[in-house]
């Protein structure tokens, strides 16, 4: 939802991968043997590879993942991030924007950035029989972009213009500011799109020096999906990292401090028809040891929306708002816990009072046995039907390496699901997720309804 940006240069139809479909009906008991067939391995330069053959198509999916997400802005220079990333194609020592451009859209290979606060990555898809040329332009962006001055130029504007259409959209308003009162100061607080007063100051030399210290080699994870073998796999992959840059891995974030956490309501005036509310508190992180019990249990009290607890109690019994949702973000340090409505402004004191009342109901007493059982079935399904295609797949793997989750950790995921019980989802929601969060909203007249 919010951690997220993603700027797509063209868009893809998915390829299906059919036999990930065979086991759905058995899911929710027991979980079948190595749902993906994932390899590892490092490359000579320090970069960390994730390979899954799918020979039935002949395409080939790669994407390249750095520790360069809009955490690593510096100080004051929120939004950094994003345009490294997103001027990436301008241009290289010998090709302009142009001419990039035409040479992935000549043999019919694909271009995709994206960013969220942790990661940046470029995924690149094409057909086998185009791999040598979209390979060699692939590397030669990642390795040899030249941030040109008038692209910058462009590029600033098109921010600028960006962050002040945000200045008038009441959910990113309330967005922004439930990161800001759960990090505070951290590095997560930082808005991806940088701010009016960050981006205008931003330089082509900060981009370059952004770019020369993450998109190295030793900060890079590789994902590779398709129809190559190992021996194919191992020559993509050296050829990715021989030719990026030398660096270092970039360093661990700061930890999370549950104290700065920003308690109680805070009202953002705003000319809206409706009321935008979000209430939130440090979640977990994506190796958390409370990961299971805390997702599986979202996914009753807000994850699913016709069937959660928030949906029925908000929605249906009272018509308070179209919309109530909660999730978990987990990152590489603690993610936020956010719940979202919108609502009638009039309507706005008595939804956030029964959000509230859910939340703290769920937290306090656990699912029901029909409601755990339910979710088990649902999040097994769900997981299959996020690896139904190799784009989904390469993005699987490239997270499993960004977050050093265990290989079969797609193979085990469903049992580890299956194996949470009502008490421990109920101890997990009362040890990590505080009654008392930040809560805002955006809207006219937002009166604030006391904790």
């Amino acid at each position: 939802m919010m951690s997220t940006l993603r700027h797509a240069s063209v868009g893809w139809h998915p390829v299906k991968i059919g036999f990930l479909f065979l086991f759905i009906t058995n899911l929710a008991f027991a979980a079948p043997k190595q749902i993906l067939p994932i390899q590892q391995w490092t490359t000579s330069e320090g970069s960390r590879v994730y390979f899954v053959p799918a020979p039935e198509i002949p395409m080939v999916d790669i994407q390249v993942a750095f520790a360069a997400g809009s955490a690593r802005d510096p100080k004051q220079q929120d939004g950094l991030a994003l345009f490294t990333n997103q001027l990436l194609t301008e241009g290289t020592s010998d090709l302009n924007a142009d001419q990039i451009a035409s040479g992935f859209e000549s043999i019919g290979a694909i271009l995709n950035k994206s960013l969220d606060r942790d990661m940046a990555k470029v995924h690149l898809r094409t057909i086998t029989a185009q791999l040598t040329p979209a390979l060699g332009l692939f590397t030669k962006i990642l390795s040899d972009s030249t941030f040109p001055k008038t692209s910058f130029d462009r590029e600033k504007n098109r921010h600028l213009t960006a962050i002040q259409a945000q200045a008038q959209n009441p959910g990113t308003i309330a967005s922004n500011a439930i990161y800001r009162a759960i990090y505070n100061e951290h590095p997560y607080a930082h808005e991806p799109l940088g701010t009016q007063k960050t981006v205008t100051v931003l330089t082509p030399e900060q981009v370059k020096r952004f770019f020369k210290t993450y998109y190295v080699a030793e900060n890079a994870v590789i994902g590779i999906v398709g129809a190559v073998d190992r021996k194919q796999a191992e020559s993509i992959a050296n050829e990715i990292s021989s030719k990026l840059n030398r660096g270092k891995a970039a360093a661990t974030l700061p930890t999370v401090d549950v104290a700065r956490v920003v308690a109680g309501e805070k009202k953002i005036a705003h000319p809206s028809t409706q009321t935008h509310i979000r209430m939130g508190t440090v979640g977990i992180a994506v190796n958390d040891p409370d990961y299971f019990p805390l997702i599986l249990g979202n996914n009753i009290l807000g994850g699913k929306m016709i069937v959660s607890r928030l949906f029925k109690e908000v929605r249906e019994k009272r018509g308070l708002s179209y919309h109530a949702a909660s999730m978990f973000m987990p990152l590489a340090m603690r993610g936020p816990f956010i719940v979202i409505l919108q609502t009638e402004t009039q309507q706005a004191p008595l939804a956030l009072k029964t959000a509230q009342e859910t939340v703290d109901t769920f937290i306090a007493s656990g699912p029901t046995a029909k409601e755990l059982a339910g979710a088990k079935t649902d999040i097994a399904g769900g997981l299959m039907l996020s690896i139904n295609s190799n784009d989904a797949i390469v993005d699987h793997i490239t997270k499993a390496g960004f977050y050093n989750l265990p290989l079969d950790y797609l193979d085990t995921y469903v049992s580890n699901m299956n194996n949470v019980t009502a008490e421990q989802m109920k101890d997990a929601f009362q040890r990590r997720i505080s009654t008392k969060m930040a809560t805002v909203l955006v809207g006219k007249d937002a009166k604030p309804v006391a904790q």
